[in-house]
């Protein structure tokens, strides 16, 4: 497979990907605006979240000057100038699809074409007409849609590894910023009363911005906390946004790769899986760094392993 072709799908699913999860944190953070807060805090801060974790709150500032939520909301939907906003992924994912059409099914193509148009028009009405939490709904629907179409109708070639790869690439680094964003403002508060009414809404908005919640009620007993959610979203491989499954489906896309360019990005694979599948959650919670240190540490490893990806298979020879 030319490099163009395969960077083109690469991106296009990881595009896709990036919408949904900035959709789901759009979502948590608007609704734990809503709730009461205590003093430490107020509904701004929580709608400027997922400003801070994208690292746009500076461009944000830039443009607006001051935190308004409805112009953060429009800034993290809607702005075309922000790369980072879901209107752009949309935008980029269409045009990859664009480019690779005779390597994807009539289905593939059409679910991607039908969403881009569809966000064009919610764009025009804006989400005080249409809503934050069912256009937040309609993103992760059409996300999923096209999973489903991907699944169901793609042959199982290069093809569709590049776009699997896209995809764990980018849900991978999306669970660990979600997970370091709240354990940062939850921490230690939760370390001391993991009873309170703030931080088990705090935990549970995070599950189910995940779609993890249910798989945390199986497992666990009593409320969620830091150590019980931490080990949810890191070590437990049945959990399919968790950060192992996201290194397990990694470590088996590269390894089934053909050729010899790629042996970097299938080593550093390896490591990450072989370092999660043998490491309990009472060594990364009583490490020298703590758990902000060690999800700082793979934050970094996932960006090397895109770059190994991107040095190995994407660029042009």
């Amino acid at each position: 497979m030319l490099s163009r072709t395969a960077s083109d799908l690469y991106w296009m699913s990881r595009y896709l990907e990036r919408a949904e999860n900035l959709a789901r944190m759009l979502d948590v953070s608007y609704s734990l605006s809503l709730m009461p807060h205590d003093g430490r805090g107020d509904g701004l801060d929580e709608l400027a979240m997922p400003l801070l974790i994208t690292g746009t709150f500076d461009d944000y500032l830039e443009l607006h000057g001051q935190l308004n939520a409805e112009r953060m909301l429009h800034f993290f939907a809607f702005d075309a100038n922000n790369p980072a906003s879901i209107y752009s992924c949309l935008g980029a994912a269409r045009t990859n699809a664009h480019a690779v059409r005779g390597r994807i099914t009539a289905d593939m193509w059409e679910n991607i074409n039908a969403t881009w148009l569809e966000m064009r028009g919610i764009a025009q009405q804006g989400l005080g007409g249409y809503g934050i939490s069912r256009f937040c709904e309609w993103v992760k629907e059409r996300s999923h849609l096209f999973r489903g179409a991907t699944f169901g109708t793609i042959m199982r070639s290069d093809s569709y590894r590049f776009i699997r790869l896209g995809t764990f690439i980018e849900r991978a680094d999306n669970t660990l910023r979600l997970l370091d964003a709240r354990y940062e403002l939850l921490g230690e508060e939760d370390d001391i009363d993991d009873r309170s009414a703030r931080a088990y809404y705090q935990w549970s908005a995070l599950l189910r911005a995940l779609s993890s919640f249910e798989a945390f009620a199986e497992i666990y007993r009593g409320s969620p906390h830091a150590r019980k959610v931490a080990e949810l979203l890191l070590l437990r491989p049945d959990v399919p946004r968790s950060l192992r499954a996201c290194l397990e489906e990694l470590n088996l896309i590269l390894s089934s790769l053909p050729g010899d360019n790629g042996r970097p990005a299938q080593r550093l694979a390896a490591e990450m899986d072989a370092r999660l599948r043998y490491s309990s959650i009472e060594e990364v919670l009583n490490g020298e760094e703590g758990l902000h240190g060690w999800i700082t540490e793979f934050i970094q490893l996932v960006g090397q392993l895109g770059s190994a990806i991107h040095i190995s298979y994407l660029e042009a020879a």
